[in-house]
């Protein structure tokens, strides 16, 4: 049920360190002068959904207010129907001015002129307070968002389209409890967690099993753990040819990747998985139903909290298991951003509402004290504060800074991105099921569906 609340909110705009020691001008030579009441007395509404990193937001919004004179009308919609609900918004009579979004929409949204690009914001000294520092976001995250808008071009060049709250790596979380009981050791490779899939099944009775995993016909199954593990085989999901994209999931590298993790699937998660979220998949790790979890790093770090669950303290972390010793990680990134209407009437006060919520100051408070982790930011991350506070969680910042440098948006930008994935989680819940006489067949049929939903999309 939407939640809508009013509020005051001024925005901080991106970055720009001046260190020449004199005052800084703008390009006509006057003095920059950024001032946090420059839009005092305008209003503008923010879409959010329901998350660690907004609730962050909700508690602030009042020191917003005071900074900024800015009231701000946001929209609280939960994350199973966020996106659908958001973009009905768009079509409505109040469209929001600044939204929170994934990267992969923003190639929905980019040629609806939904996307305001930034750099005319961050750049803007008048508009950016010094202090923002865009350079301090990790720069694979940073390059995440930025797109020439073209398709068959990857993320990485072009306009800054969002600003990044927080992210996701893929990596996997097992007990620590249950694997010194048994003697076992964390999985290094695809095979030996495929094995383990065989040891820990049922482990300590009916409805232990060993692996959670998000398993539901949505594209949201298919971006954490699988995508990474294809990514590893050297598969891709799209090729250019002749001016349009064309499906390679039932390329060999595809079909081999596509193959181990049905196998594991049926080895080691659970019976109900095709049903489950990362909701799901975490709450049962959490409980000690689940002796590992491969998803989001975050997701496990949440089931670590005293208090937050019966297995908080026993879970550790390793990088994702790779098809041999010595294969390069290629974890993919999914990044929580806000970014800008490009019809907004309410730039201005849209890019000091976006700059005030993914400043250092909030990052490393969001960090602190609403458990904001991952912060995008490079300073935060390296603060003692926070890095005490994540150190108590086994192996956790080792994984992070073993990940982060090859994690990256591993799928090719189009419009129909929500369509053709959630086709191939359906494919692999099909595979799972045995509907298809070999992982080749099936995977035949994705990339003719695939190919289908994006036979009129040309490339520019």
């Amino acid at each position: 049920m939407l939640k809508i609340r009013k509020i005051i909110a001024v925005m901080v705009l991106p970055l720009l360190l001046y260190v020449t020691g004199c005052s800084p001008t703008d390009q006509d030579g006057t003095k920059a002068e950024f001032n946090w009441k420059s839009e005092e007395g305008k209003t503008i509404s923010v879409f959010l959904t329901q998350h660690p990193y907004t609730d962050a937001i909700i508690k602030k919004l009042p020191d917003f207010e005071e900074k900024t004179g800015i009231t701000v009308d946001y929209i609280l919609s939960p994350e199973d129907n966020y996106f659908n609900k958001l973009s009905l918004s768009f079509e409505s009579q109040n469209p929001p001015d600044v939204y929170m979004t994934g990267v992969y929409q923003l190639w929905e949204y980019v040629p609806n002129n939904y996307v305001q690009e930034l750099d005319e914001f961050i750049n803007d000294l008048n508009l950016t307070d010094s202090s923002y520092d865009i350079d301090d976001f990790y720069p694979n995250i940073l390059d995440s968002l930025k797109w020439n808008s073209s398709l068959g071009h990857r993320m990485g060049k072009g306009s800054i389209l969002a600003v990044p709250m927080g992210f996701e790596q893929y990596v996997l979380a097992y007990n620590k409890r249950i694997f010194a009981e048994r003697g076992l050791k964390p999985p290094k490779t695809i095979n030996d967690l495929l094995q383990l899939s065989k040891d820990l099944h049922e482990f300590d009775g009916k409805g232990t099993y060993a692996l959670a995993l998000r398993g539901i016909r949505s594209w949201t199954s298919v971006h954490p753990g699988y995508m990474s593990t294809y990514v590893a085989y050297g598969a891709k999901d799209f090729e250019l040819a002749d001016d349009k994209l064309i499906s390679v999931v039932n390329s060999p590298e595809a079909v081999e990747a596509t193959d181990k993790w049905v196998e594991i699937i049926k080895k080691g998660a659970s019976p109900s998985w095709q049903s489950y979220t990362w909701y799901q998949a975490s709450a049962d790790f959490g409980a000690g139903r689940a002796a590992m979890l491969y998803d989001a790093d975050a997701v496990g770090y949440f089931q670590n909290v005293k208090g937050y669950s019966k297995e908080a303290g026993n879970i550790a972390w390793v990088t994702a298991p790779l098809p041999y010793e010595g294969a390069e990680n290629k974890s993919n990134l999914w990044i929580w951003n806000l970014a800008m209407n490009k019809q907004s009437k309410e730039k201005n006060a849209s890019w000091l509402f976006m700059q005030y919520f993914t400043n250092k100051e909030h990052q490393l408070w969001s960090a602190l004290e609403v458990n904001g982790v991952n912060t995008p930011r490079q300073s935060v991350f390296n603060n003692p504060k926070y890095t005490d506070m994540i150190a108590q969680s086994d192996n956790y910042i080792e994984t992070f800074n073993q990940t982060i440098e090859h994690a990256s948006i591993q799928f090719m930008p189009q419009p129909y991105f929500t369509e053709t994935t959630d086709l191939w989680a359906g494919t692999i819940q099909d595979l799972v099921a045995s509907k298809y006489k070999s992982t080749q067949e099936g995977m035949d049929v994705l990339k003719e569906e695939m190919d289908k939903a994006l036979n009129e999309v040309k490339v520019k």
